[in-house]
């Protein structure tokens, strides 16, 4: 039985923690970027200085979001900040040249919708996280 002072339950409960932490953070941006996005529309109107407001504070905790972010990679063994790499690399890269040629097609005409960066932000999520359980299970 593991007891609480032990180095690895010690690395768990920071991990635990600082995965909390990051939800928290999060959870903060996605709600910023819900307010900065609905507010002019549901909450205070043509208020440009309300508007500019809520997109600094939701800049700011996006800020906060990526740094805590960075602790949280930090706090990974080898193997984690390896598979870590590999997903957020791939995502990238992927994310660049899909977001381009949507881009593309789209100043082209080629398509009929616009290219909304909602698309692109969907298609960064599927692919970070698809990229993640490929490169965890290839590992096991």
């Amino acid at each position: 039985m593991n007891k609480p002072n032990t180095p690895g339950q010690t690395w768990k409960t920071r991990t635990h923690q600082k995965t909390i932490h990051l939800a928290y953070w999060t959870a903060g941006w996605l709600l910023t970027t819900a307010l900065a996005t609905f507010g002019p529309i549901a909450l205070w109107g043509d208020t440009q200085w309300l508007t500019l407001l809520a997109v600094l504070v939701n800049a700011l905790i996006g800020l906060g979001m990526i740094l805590t972010n960075v602790q949280f990679l930090k706090l990974q063994d080898e193997f984690m900040q390896k598979v870590q790499l590999q997903a957020m690399g791939i995502t990238l890269g992927l994310s660049l040249v899909a977001g381009i040629t949507f881009s593309l097609l789209d100043t082209t005409n080629l398509i009929r919708q616009d290219a909304e960066i909602s698309v692109l932000i969907l298609f960064m999520g599927l692919t970070y996280l698809t990229t993640l359980w490929i490169t965890l299970r290839r590992y096991r």
